[in-house]
């Protein structure tokens, strides 16, 4: 029997269009459904709204791995810009430097609680909690109650939607590995004293990865758009609007059958040898045919939501950081993007565009608020952290995203390794790639390789490359080893649940 393509992929995000462009330099049989019925891109697309743009969730390009550079100066050759790379922390009506300046800290704090601060960790370090079980514990004990307080539980909370009562001890002993307070404060200090980096000869300064990135001038989305167009001028097909309904595996004739559903309440029905996905696995495991043993597990899988808040603001400037991260308690907003920042395309002349960031469970008190309400509460909250004046805020907009971040709870990892090994055996032609197609909280360039290692295995018929050693590093913004290979082979570490058992 003959299939309708070769390879079926399932989302048009980072992953399953990086999937498609590299299968379309061999073969032209491909097809890409996306639900969205107007933007490719996934959560790295770049939204319009009259004439502003803007990323959902702020998307640096920069990456430990050559392959993956290359192909996005590949895809778009002519259109990335060099930004300089900035960020702060915002707590209680103060900025401090992230990382870290030392001097800056002291002076925010404050004498009286930069004393209390440093008290409270000697307290630590002489009656440690024993057996810490949780974030919160672990974290007192590694730097003090009153450190805990400022620059760790807010941050967190807001964006997991779990107490750090709850959240492991485990994670926070592998995510804040070797961290220990007095080599914090030494490393702020040799940065508040470091010198500028010196001018080369031709005249530029010599900048390091971590100080500088690159940025699609119209966002991120244009890399996808571009990527989009070249499957389709290789004869792939991009099929928007389509959401799958049902994926049936013919074991005897080694054939897909897949029925999708499109925007205006057709259904369609496709064959394929090959599926590739980066649907959320949860998702996906339902709509199998024959159901997997594994169902139970996949529906025990949670994500994070979250939405954006986009302000357009009556000035051409603001402050300069790409993103502020707002600890403040007093503000349900975790994060400001600052798109003008990103790049001067894209606001119009003599504005910016604010995008606030709140983190969610899709149908929550913040999820179904009216867009109106939301906006509202926007512009009072940026107006109380002192970035912009309310008054400067002339129009908004809001953009939900469902499954932003898969949930490392205490059981999913026991989940995915019976779903892994259930669909290997039962679905050989089944390829999971990307954030939510492996339930791994990848950044855009480790979906990207999860993508292209799974195009090799399609193309070789094996497979030849074991994509689920692609993840994230935990110190890979910051430092991290200047190994591609390490930065693509480690994990990145998110919080699970506290043991709430005895010892």
């Amino acid at each position: 029997m003959t299939a309708d393509a070769d390879i079926f992929v399932i989302g048009a995000g980072p992953a399953g269009l990086t999937a498609a462009y590299c299968l379309t330099k061999q073969t032209r049989s491909v097809i890409v459904i996306e639900k969205d019925p107007v933007y490719v891109g996934g959560i790295s697309r770049t939204v319009r709204y009259k004439d502003f743009l803007f990323d959902i969730g702020g998307h640096r390009f920069f990456s430990k791995s050559k392959e993956v550079v290359d192909l996005w100066h590949e895809i778009l050759p002519d259109d990335f810009i060099t930004r300089q790379r900035l960020s702060r922390i915002y707590y209680v009506g103060k900025f401090y430097s992230y990382p870290l300046n030392a001097f800056q800290a002291l002076r925010n704090l404050g004498i009286f609680t930069s004393a209390a601060c440093m008290l409270s960790y000697a307290f630590a370090k002489a009656s440690p909690i024993p057996s810490p079980r949780s974030f919160h514990d672990w974290v007192r004990n590694q730097f003090g109650e009153r450190l805990f307080q400022i620059f760790f539980k807010t941050y967190t909370e807001k964006v997991w939607g779990m107490s750090c009562d709850e959240i492991s001890a485990d994670w926070a002993a592998q995510r804040i590995k070797g961290l220990d307070l007095r080599v914090a404060v030494f490393n702020a200090f040799k940065r508040s004293f470091q010198r500028k980096p010196r001018a080369d000869a031709g005249g530029d300064v010599v900048k390091t990865l971590i100080e500088t990135f690159e940025y699609p001038r119209r966002g991120p989305g244009m890399m996808w758009e571009a990527a989009a167009a070249r499957i389709a001028e290789r004869g792939g097909q991009i099929l928007m609007g389509r959401e799958l309904v049902e994926l049936a595996y013919d074991n005897a004739r080694k054939l897909w059958h897949i029925e999708v559903a499109t925007g205006n309440g057709r259904r369609e029905t496709y064959t394929a040898r090959h599926v590739v996905s980066s649907a959320p696995v949860r998702e996906l495991v339902q709509k199998l045919s024959p159901k997997p043993i594994s169902l139970l597990h996949a529906r025990e899988l949670r994500y994070r939501d979250f939405l954006t808040v986009a302000l357009m603001v009556n000035k051409p400037e603001l402050f300069a950081d790409n993103w502020i991260y707002i600890h403040d308690p007093s503000v349900k907003v975790g994060r400001v993007q600052n798109f003008g920042s990103w790049s001067p395309e894209m606001s119009p002349a003599g504005t910016t565009c604010l995008g606030l960031e709140y983190f969610c469970f899709e149908g929550d008190g913040l999820w179904t608020m009216s867009d109106d309400e939301l906006v509202a509460l926007a512009t009072r909250e940026v107006a109380k952290v002192g970035l912009v004046s309310a008054a400067d805020v002339f129009d908004g907009c809001v953009v939900r995203q469902p499954k932003a971040y898969p949930v490392y709870d205490d059981a999913y990892r026991d989940h995915m390794a019976t779903i892994r090994r259930d669909l290997e055996s039962g679905y050989p032609t089944l390829h999971l790639i990307g954030r939510n197609g492996m339930h791994k909280y990848n950044n855009q360039d480790h979906a990207m390789m999860t993508a292209m290692l799974a195009a090799r295995n399609i193309l070789a018929g094996e497979r030849v490359y074991d994509i689920w050693q692609v993840n994230e590093d935990a110190e890979y913004h910051e430092a991290g080893a200047s190994s591609a290979q390490a930065a693509l082979a480690s994990e990145r570490l998110v919080p699970v649940k506290a043991d709430t058992q005895a010892a």
